[in-house]
């Protein structure tokens, strides 16, 4: 009998569940949506384990003893295997995926340091991306020229270009490109190697700056341990430098559940990486 490495068994649904204040329910665009939605409100995106220097991996049973026992958030590996669990127990067709993060015309090399899940439902491939920082709020058809515009999220589009499928944010006037996913089979190994760049390698930039970022009633903010960015519909975006008192602040808006000792360590480390 053939295990699954992915290990979804071991999976607290019904724990998972709770935190995104959901119910179970079978596989529909409908519950997908709501289940989209509710994960990219309910945990932020953030690099603190990277920076505190003690990260628990991206096993299953890593990721959910953070984010279904304790309500913390992480980063792109520890998203989508949680989501990718998620979806298989409750009888969605999964596949993982890596993508390269920004856009390859810029010349820059990038590795496949980002995670993605696709889910095959009524014969469409969608694609969802519950952990990008500003991720979708909802699935996106993986379709060429596939577009959705959230009435309270942002405008994005899928498109194909040379084998792979390439994300783009509307932003400022003119489409950014955010990642492009390819075809390639992804196996636990592989999560746990880009995993392992991530959050170690000194050209990695988790390793070198603070990034916690949240959907909040209305907006998305993100804070990183130098600026602000929050991002409202239909406004310009604001961005600037975060002063040297506020990180705690908004640590305490944005709902980061860390105890006393992680709290301290990791202001300590956002001080001394501000004044590097």
């Amino acid at each position: 009998m053939a295990t699954d490495p992915w290990r979804t068994d071991s999976l607290d649904l019904s724990g998972y569940l709770a935190r995104l204040g959901e119910p179970a329910r079978g596989p529909s665009r409908e519950a997908l949506d709501r289940l989209h939605e509710a994960h990219v409100r309910a945990f932020t995106f953030d690099n603190i384990d990277v920076l505190l220097g003690r990260h628990p991996g991206v096993s299953l049973d890593a990721v959910q003893d953070k984010f279904v026992g304790r309500g913390r958030g992480g980063y792109c590996f520890e998203h989508s295997t949680i989501f990718a669990a998620a979806l298989e127990r409750l009888g969605y067709r999964v596949r993982r995926h890596l993508a390269r993060v920004g856009d390859p015309a810029s010349g820059a090399q990038q590795g496949r340091t980002h995670m993605v899940v696709e889910v095959v439902l009524e014969g469409e491939r969608l694609l969802c991306d519950p952990g990008f920082g500003m991720s979708v709020v909802r699935p996106i058809a993986l379709a060429d020229g596939a577009e959705d515009d959230h009435p309270q999220g942002w405008r994005h589009r899928v498109r194909l270009e040379g084998g792979g499928w390439v994300l783009d944010r509307w932003r400022e006037g003119g489409w950014e490109v955010g990642h492009t996913t390819d075809e390639l089979e992804v196996l636990p190994v592989d999560v746990v190697m880009g995993h392992h760049f991530t959050s170690t390698h000194p050209a990695s930039h988790f390793t070198r700056t603070l990034v916690v970022a949240r959907y909040l009633p209305g907006r998305h903010v993100t804070v990183t341990h130098d600026a602000l960015t929050v991002r409202t519909p239909g406004r310009p975006t604001e961005h600037r430098a975060l002063g040297a008192d506020e990180l705690g602040g908004w640590l305490t808006t944005l709902e980061v559940p860390l105890t006393t000792d992680e709290r301290s360590r990791l202001l300590e480390r956002v001080r001394a990486l501000a004044g590097a």
